[in-house]
């Protein structure tokens, strides 16, 4: 899943390209993808693109005074086109015309169809109100080191009403450098592992966004080629090479170390037995 990294730099290249073009049309194709209905995506024709941002996970475009928003999810990606086309690929959602290349294309890939496009009046935040705090901000900031949330931390991290942006890639890599079991809570840390899992975070996004910024174009088939331990359970862990392992999920799974981030113990799977904590 796309994440603050890739959605920032996504963010940044379309901006280069598209900013200062005027928007000419949508062309859905998909029926469930286009989460509003009024304002329609008729009216963003003419308007000029003056900005592209990001808040938690959603790619922003401002044409205004309307918001055009794009959410990913699990396997959604963007193409540009760099010439213009009719076709139909499969998984697509919609088409984004400008009066300059590229044109951008939303595809999803998997089963799940969760990507969607919104269009927001001024003064509408519509799906960005319920998001949390940017891992940046001061927000975050007071959150961890003096909040009291008793949730596991890979899900707190991963509630993108308690934090926005951060999904199961980067929970997992974030929590690995804060030597941090994925399964303490907020309540059981003290100020010194409060004072990791917050430089953690940053760290790790930082330092992703970095790697995001050389790419071009949109955002290809696979992602997270530079995670350092998500999805690389029974690998060595690149800290002390004890194996990686996981708890696995109907969903998806987490990856951990136990000698960095659990005193040695092996977290059971999920789907077999009670979590040992």
């Amino acid at each position: 899943m796309p994440e603050i990294p890739e959605v920032q730099a996504l963010a940044e290249r379309v901006g280069e390209r598209l900013v200062g073009a005027r928007f000419v049309r949508a062309t859905a194709l998909s029926f469930s993808a286009l989460k509003t209905v009024s304002p329609g995506p008729q009216d963003l024709e003419g308007r000029a693109l003056t900005k592209t941002a990001r808040r938690g996970k959603f790619l922003i475009l401002e044409l205004d005074p309307l918001r055009l928003l794009i959410h990913l999810s699990q396997g959604g990606r963007l193409v540009f086109e760099e010439a213009p086309s009719t076709t139909k690929p499969r998984g697509a959602l919609v088409r984004f015309r400008f009066d300059r290349e590229p044109g951008l294309l939303v595809k999803e890939f998997g089963t799940e169809r969760k990507a969607g496009w919104w269009v927001l009046a001024e003064g509408d935040d519509g799906p960005l109100a319920k998001l949390g705090p940017e891992p940046s901000s001061e927000e975050f900031a007071e959150l961890i080191t003096n909040g009291t949330d008793g949730g596991q931390l890979n899900t707190m991290l991963r509630d993108q009403r308690r934090v926005a942006g951060i999904g199961r890639g980067y929970s997992d890599d974030i929590l690995h450098r804060a030597k941090l079991s994925p399964f303490r809570s907020l309540t059981s840390l003290d100020a010194n592992e409060r004072r990791r899992l917050l430089d953690s975070t940053r760290s790790i996004l930082d330092e992703a966004l970095e790697v995001e910024r050389k790419r071009t174009g949109g955002l290809p088939t696979k992602l997270g080629d530079h995670f350092i331990v998500h999805h690389k359970a029974g690998t060595p862990c690149p800290v002390c090479g004890t194996e990686l392992r996981r708890v696995s999920f109907e969903s998806h799974e987490i990856t951990y170390c136990p000698s960095c981030q659990t005193g040695g113990k092996i977290l059971a799977d999920r789907r077999l037995s009670r979590l040992v904590r």
